[in-house]
């Protein structure tokens, strides 16, 4: 399948097209995040698209993270997503960005079972504990919390795994060891297949955020940010 993954959720923009059969890994980018990547995201992955010799018609699907994290971030990575996926007719991925966490740790630790977490600002931290299943798919154990460092708590034998090592240092250490990690591209490309399989892609309308912390208004700059990556994604070849 040709499948285009991206995450947009924290300071890094991460994007990711799979490779074709007999290649040896997906095409990458990385870039800075957050309120930059409604700027940078479309042309990196029209970039990308261009290196390999596709159009976005070519896609599969069109795979994204879609929280928590950053608002602006997701928002972002919705309007993408939903765009290219309309203008195509391609259905679209919507992916946690705590089980690509769990995912990252899967691949560089082996890890099973994963507390992920994720850095929520204002003193708090994203939560969601994971099991790896037979199935070969990553099952959420209990819904997505936000706690303060201090009131989360580590599941009996599951490995932990963040972005939350810095700006929290000293305040998690009940947890144990922490395994630094960020919701990647890759990492989406890699729970995909399993996740299309079981059903789970979308309408491009579905293309929606999931938020755990509810802010009640956009401002103008992010509405604006929103609605210019949007018309750029519906525009795109």
């Amino acid at each position: 399948m040709n499948l285009l993954a991206f995450d947009t959720s924290t300071d890094a923009l991460s994007i990711a097209l799979g490779a074709p059969l007999g290649s040896a890994a997906p095409l990458e980018h990385h870039g800075a995040g957050g309120a930059h990547s409604s700027a940078s995201l479309i042309p990196a992955v029209l970039a990308l698209l261009a290196q390999r010799g596709l159009a976005v018609a070519d896609l599969d699907a069109v795979v994204f993270g879609c929280g928590p994290g950053s608002f602006t971030g997701l928002r972002t990575a919705c309007a993408v997503a939903q765009g290219l996926a309309f203008g195509a007719g391609l259905p679209v991925l919507p992916v946690e960005t705590l089980m690509a966490v769990a995912e990252q740790a899967l691949e560089r630790t082996g890890a099973t079972e994963v507390l992920a977490l994720l850095d929520a600002r204002m003193d708090e931290v994203y939560a969601a504990h994971y099991v790896f299943g037979a199935d070969g798919r990553w099952q959420r154990q209990g819904p997505v919390v936000l706690r303060s460092p201090e009131q989360l708590q580590r599941p009996p034998g599951a490995a932990v795994a963040g972005n939350v090592l810095g700006p929290y240092a000293g305040r998690l250490d009940a947890l144990g060891p922490i395994e630094a990690a960020v919701p990647t591209a890759a990492a989406l490309l890699r729970l995909a297949p399993a996740l299309l399989a079981a059903g789970q892609g979308r309408p491009a309308d579905e293309a929606l955020p999931l938020y755990v912390r509810d802010k009640v208004a956009q401002t103008t700059e992010e509405r604006a940010a929103t609605r210019s990556a949007l018309a750029q994604a519906r525009m795109a070849p």
